[in-house]
């Protein structure tokens, strides 16, 4: 499979993660464990889109000098329309990190850390089936085609969903996770394991833990095959998907106190998914240009959030 990733661009783009995320701990180090503020949020969300765009900003420059003009504006252009799905991708990743801590009643305090742990994990998983997604694509071509239509049919089953509320208690990993483990009936601050009663025990911050990078696992499975319909370039692929997480935690507490506000946002990410799926069941008859998709998924997401402000929902409307 071909690729724009030399060794010199995974190297600065290794070294340009680490650097970001070692900057992220310091600042959550310092400051402790807090309750983080909604200003706070969008401070730190502006600064990793930054950090995105400057990134991307470098490769278009890079690219341009030695690969030529045409090369890079569409690598960039292939940049920012994964990035763009991912992020709205990772809106439903937010809402059910919500429901999790809502469910588990995490103090607002250690959200931050519980998210820090979650998006290294998340970064490990998604890497590893980043590849053997680009591997089976370079060995099976036909596995596009299966891709395609599991990205249709998620959002067939994303709108038809819009609206129910889940039942976490129903969920089956948490029921696994309750009979393999002992769980302390209470938080110990940050811990992960206490004694209770003179047990060793799980907190239930460790389960929060394992459901959230549960979670993300669930959603890797829509998120990487759609990425892979808007470029086959693994490391646009694998750099959109990273850059689009490590600005997730920001987005969580920006987002989290105004999920209801968006309620039509899922109808408008199922759409985005049917078009990707669509596409990528057509790349053999007809190559749907990227461009294209990125205007259609910003048309679409900037309509279905102007729509959830001007259309109460229902429960509301009465």
């Amino acid at each position: 499979m071909l690729t724009t990733g030399t060794p010199l661009l995974w190297s600065i783009f290794a070294g340009f993660v680490v650097v970001a995320l070692l900057v992220d701990f310091f600042a959550m180090e310092k400051q402790g464990a807090h309750k983080v503020s909604m200003q706070e949020a969008a401070i730190w969300s502006l600064i990793w889109v930054a950090v995105s765009f400057v990134f991307v900003g470098w490769l278009w420059w890079y690219l341009g000098g030695t690969e030529g003009n045409p090369v890079a504006d569409a690598r960039a252009l292939e940049f920012i329309t994964g990035y763009l799905v991912e992020k709205a991708l990772a809106v439903d990743n937010i809402f059910v990190f919500l429901l999790v801590f809502t469910y588990f009643a995490v103090p607002a305090e250690y959200h931050k850390r519980v998210l820090m742990i979650g998006i290294l994990g998340a970064l490990v998983l998604r890497a590893i089936m980043i590849l053997v997604g680009a591997w089976l694509i370079a060995k099976f071509h036909w596995i596009l085609y299966f891709f395609g239509a599991f990205l249709v049919f998620t959002g067939i089953k994303m709108w038809v969903a819009t609206g129910q509320e889940p039942d976490l208690g129903a969920n089956p990993a948490l029921k696994w996770i309750r009979r393999h483990m002992k769980i302390a009936p209470g938080y110990d601050g940050e811990k992960f394991f206490t004694l209770h009663n003179g047990v060793k025990m799980a907190t239930p911050l460790f389960v929060v833990i394992l459901l959230i990078a549960i979670v993300d696992v669930v959603f890797a499975v829509d998120s990487i095959p759609a990425i892979f319909a808007i470029t086959m370039d693994p490391f646009i692929v694998l750099t959109s998907n990273v850059f689009a997480i490590l600005g997730l935690r920001a987005m969580y507490f920006m987002l989290a106190g105004m999920h209801e506000r968006f309620h039509l946002l899922s109808y408008g990410l199922a759409i985005v998914l049917v078009f990707i799926g669509t596409k990528m069941l057509l790349l053999d008859i007809f190559k749907i240009p990227v461009s294209w998709s990125l205007g259609f998924t910003v048309v679409v997401l900037a309509l279905t959030m102007i729509l959830s402000l001007k259309i109460p929902p229902r429960a509301a409307a009465k």
